[in-house]
């Protein structure tokens, strides 16, 4: 599509623009998941040291998202990450039972930094796929997510590998962050 007809297109039908960090605990699938989303792919990936960043269109939005190395040397450079944020992917493995206390407590320290308190969260409890993975509802407990009062926030169970609900997610992640914009309660608009 030519760039010409694009910008019409998009301002026509109001494409717009939303930034999003993703994080979680290293080997969550942060990058198998940004890369379904992006080229519909899984890819052979390693451990993310740094970070990815990519456009996902999805529907009328076009979310920047940022996928962060999620091993516990990386993570006190998540905060670098938070500026101008609307949403918060949080990504949990849901086999990971040992370490859901750790993805609590990083979860938890995210989203109560003053510049992530009117960020949208949605958490993907990943590995769905796998016996024995925590439901969503186990992962909801584990992150404390039915404590949070004044957050807008959903859970999403997925599976990175088959794509499994995470188109879902996008869709209320979509919907939500165009409500809010639409109310002016969206804190960010650029990307």
């Amino acid at each position: 599509m030519g760039q010409a007809f694009r910008k019409l297109f998009d301002a026509f039908f109001g494409n717009k623009e939303m930034r999003v960090v993703m994080l979680g605990l290293d080997a969550a699938g942060k990058t198998t998941i940004l890369y379904k989303l992006h080229i519909g792919e899984v890819l052979s990936t390693v451990p993310t040291i740094g970070f990815n960043v990519e456009k996902v269109q999805y529907k009328n939005v076009v979310f920047t998202v940022w996928d962060v190395g999620g091993q516990e040397k990386l993570r006190p450079l998540w905060r670098h990450y938070f500026n101008n944020t609307d949403a918060l992917i949080y990504v949990v493995d849901s086999l990971d039972r040992d370490r859901i206390g750790r993805a609590r407590a990083e979860f938890q320290a995210i989203i109560n930094d003053p510049f992530m308190l009117n960020s949208v969260l949605l958490v993907f409890a990943n590995k769905q796929d796998m016996r024995g993975a925590m439901t969503p509802m186990e992962v909801c407990e584990g992150l404390g997510l039915y404590d949070l009062n004044n957050r807008i926030w959903h859970i999403q169970g997925t599976c990175a590998l088959k794509g499994d609900g995470l188109y879902e997610g996008l869709d209320w992640l979509a919907t939500t962050l165009d409500e809010m914009r639409a109310t002016g309660r969206l804190a960010s608009t650029s990307a």
